[in-house]
């Protein structure tokens, strides 16, 4: 099964304020968010990261949480990567690290990126955009701008969790719908 993740700020503190987060201490925020991931993840499932994976945090933290999240985990480059250049990072925990990708799922195109954009690959034959970047901030005016078929799947949106690619159709099939 696929599945789709932004914007953890794994060992982010400030992010608890700037986005409201429900919780004390960015421990109990790292240890939530790790907890949710493996309720939902088996060692099988891929696991799309569109960003912002760890914030202020080091190539050995970020390499301590890839270690105990299941799946295989890839990574959509976000503006907070810094951790990436870390000497003691080690990429063979990710599959491989993009700026961008698309993939097709059921004839279905799915393009994957940290930014919410205008119009992606596609865009005319129905694909579906997936991003984050903007946690829980302008929702319906990005719904409003980008359409039905552009998801944001970051934690801050989904209860920290990762949303499944049968979550990701649901959502726009049901968007589609309320407008017939």
């Amino acid at each position: 099964m696929k599945y789709f993740i932004s914007d953890t700020h794994f060992f982010h503190e400030n992010i608890i304020k700037f986005s409201n987060r429900p919780f004390d201490e960015v421990e109990k925020m790292n240890k939530t968010m790790i907890i949710n991931w493996n309720a939902v993840i088996r060692q099988t499932d891929e696991v799309y990261i569109l960003g912002d994976f760890v914030v202020r945090g080091t190539g050995k933290q970020a390499n301590e949480i890839l270690n105990q999240l299941n799946g295989k985990k890839y990574l959509i480059k976000g503006n907070h990567e810094h951790y990436l250049d870390d000497p003691e990072f080690d990429s063979s925990y990710l599959e491989w690290i993009k700026d961008y990708y698309s993939f097709k799922y059921n004839k279905q195109t799915i393009v994957l990126f940290h930014y919410p954009i205008l119009e992606w690959d596609k865009f005319y034959n129905n694909s579906i955009h997936l991003y984050g970047h903007v946690h829980h901030k302008k929702k319906e005016y990005l719904r409003n701008i980008l359409g039905t078929r552009a998801i944001n799947v970051g934690v801050d949106v989904n209860n920290f969790y990762p949303i499944s690619i049968e979550q990701v159709l649901s959502i726009v099939k049901s968007r589609e719908n309320k407008l017939l």
